[in-house]
């Protein structure tokens, strides 16, 4: 695990736009975009609401259509940004499909499975561990989380004053 990596604020700017367009969706504003040899593949937000589906987050949404696109189940040589430490589930799709590198943002104390949590890609029973680079963005990152999330609880604030 390393916390530094080559410049690639180009595809992390792409999902943190996915990320703000997830929030205005009322997702949790989390964004991913797969790259292969160069060529963005795959771009997409958290989809768990408008989809209902608990498995719609942002790495699997862009997993599931880099395999459609490129017709192959295995992403070999394809590198992932997400602007959040990607979960348990997700740290599985990543090494189901051989994802060569992770790039995140924030770290996700609560659900993160890299660097947190369970340790996904350093357990024995992982066939495929990419490299993961953590850090990248994490600023912007963790802003639009703490912002989505400070407005929820000022909704769920007012709904209990107007209870009372």
């Amino acid at each position: 695990m390393t916390s530094s990596a080559p410049n690639h604020s180009s595809p992390m700017d792409i999902a943190l736009a996915e990320a703000v367009a997830a929030a205005r969706r009322d997702e949790v504003p989390v964004g991913a975009v797969l790259v292969m040899d160069g060529q963005i593949v795959a771009a997409d937000g958290n989809r768990t609401r408008q989809l209902l589906d608990p498995t719609a987050h942002a790495e699997m949404l862009v997993i599931r259509e880099a395999a459609q696109t490129l017709g192959q189940e295995r992403l070999t040589g394809a590198d992932l940004y997400v602007t959040l430490e990607p979960c348990a589930m997700c740290a599985a799709a990543i090494s189901h499909a051989r994802i060569r590198r992770v790039y995140f943002g924030a770290t996700d104390p609560k659900m993160g499975a890299v660097i947190n949590g369970p340790h996904f890609f350093d357990q024995p029973t992982c066939h495929h561990a990419p490299e993961v680079y953590d850090g990248i963005a994490a600023s912007q990152a963790e802003a639009l989380l703490k912002t989505f999330f400070a407005g929820k609880r000022e909704q769920a604030e007012a709904k209990q004053l107007i209870k009372d």
